[in-house]
């Protein structure tokens, strides 16, 4: 559970929210949705690595893939299945007898199974509402007979009739399905709406039935989502690392983590520590630059480069909602056109140059005059550059 200590949230949230005081288990389908991610192609090795890096994550279930997209997918899928991890491996099929074969034939006991339940897919494809129940009976009953835990996958749920959707449903528990994903495929649904959407699936299916929310981010609006579904009462929520995710994306899991935890009072069992440290490993492999002011794991969080801030930076809740050791960053002063005295005074310190009142003035000037000119941050090394220039007094501490 996060350290509560670190959280420095003030006391609105506590006003407002009911603690959650449950355990929320985290899905995770980076090498599945996630390399649906544009331009992103992912050898069998490196899912192989990614899947390691979920695993020390501390994520509770992976799906490895989807066996029939390649062949590349299907050795990924086995060198992972082979690889031992803790992790519980999470295959993926749609409505379709070949590709249950599949992944009964890798040796896994859990799968999602896939199919539409919008008119709009349904019309796309040209089936019908009546034959895609039946290929959902099918398929997870046959997957069943295999000895295959099922959860039911209905795309496009938000999208669908809520009367057709309650009977998949319903069809799909009826051939064996042991739990049922409330989906939101492209990220339209408002928070309020999850939470109607996974209450009347609740109580359509049974209350034990454990009901899984994946959401897609083409609103911005992925972690309220999985926030609501789990105040409706959703025992797992999917997610990608970093987001990944064809258009805008999936739910984040490390956000949507830290936000159960340091907000709402639920535990996810996700080691926060390591959020950092896996985004930016993953984004290396995938071969992507993050955006530097993401969410939990953004190298911008805990930078700061205005003056005004930088003298606050000695106390670091005046400045930040949580601390930067809860997600494994590390906190840092930069200098560019923004910068101001403490700025300098704090980064002179750091690298060991004794420098005159006077001296930080004049290398204030230098500093905020070769951000503006370079649109940029200025670096150590020239910092230390300019302070030679400017301060014949000015040497470094050995």
């Amino acid at each position: 559970m996060i350290d509560r200590a670190k959280v420095w949230t003030g006391t609105l949230n506590g006003l407002a929210l009911e603690p959650g005081g449950r355990r929320v288990g985290l899905y995770d389908t980076t090498l599945r949705d996630g390399e649906q991610t544009t331009g992103v192609v992912l050898s069998p090795e490196q899912k192989l690595e990614i899947a390691g890096l979920l695993d020390e994550l501390g994520v509770d279930r992976i799906e490895v893939g989807f066996p029939r997209v390649s062949d590349d997918d299907r050795r990924a899928i086995e060198l992972v299945v082979g690889a031992g991890l803790r992790a519980e491996l999470w295959g993926f099929s749609r409505a379709v007898a070949e590709d249950v074969r599949a992944v009964v034939d890798l040796g896994l006991s859990h799968s999602v199974i896939e199919a539409p339940v919008s008119d709009l897919k349904l019309d796309a494809l040209g089936v019908s509402r009546e034959r895609m129940l039946g290929r959902i009976e099918d398929a997870v009953h046959a997957a069943v007979e295999a000895g295959v835990e099922v959860a039911f996958f209905g795309v496009d749920g938000s999208r669908a009739d809520l009367d057709f959707l309650v009977e998949a449903y319903r069809r799909a528990v009826a051939a064996g399905a042991v739990e049922i994903v409330v989906v939101d495929t492209l990220g339209i649904a408002a928070p309020e709406a999850v939470g109607h959407l996974v209450g009347l699936v609740r109580d359509a299916v049974g209350s034990e039935i454990p009901l899984h929310f994946h959401g897609h981010d083409d609103f911005g609006l992925a972690t309220a989502g999985a926030v609501a579904a789990v105040k409706a009462g959703a025992a797992w929520i999917h997610g990608t690392i970093n987001g990944m995710g064809e258009r805008a994306g999936n739910a984040n899991l490390c956000e949507i983590a830290l936000t159960l935890e340091a907000i709402y009072g639920y535990e996810t069992g996700l080691r926060l520590e390591r959020s950092t440290e896996t985004a930016h490993q993953v984004a290396g492999i995938c071969g992507y630059a993050m955006e530097p002011w993401k969410p939990v794991v953004g190298e911008n969080l805990f930078r700061r480069e205005t003056g005004a801030v930088a003298a606050q930076f000695h106390d670091p809740p005046a400045v930040e909602p949580y601390a930067s050791d809860l997600v494994g960053a590390r906190r840092a002063i930069v200098l560019g056109k923004k910068s101001g005295l403490d700025s300098i005074r704090i980064k002179a310190t750091e690298l060991g140059v004794s420098l005159a009142e006077e001296e930080q003035r004049d290398l204030l000037a230098a500093v905020k005059a070769r951000g503006t000119e370079t649109r940029r941050l200025v670096g150590d090394d020239e910092f230390l550059e300019l302070a030679r220039q400017l301060g014949r007094h000015v040497e470094a501490r050995p």
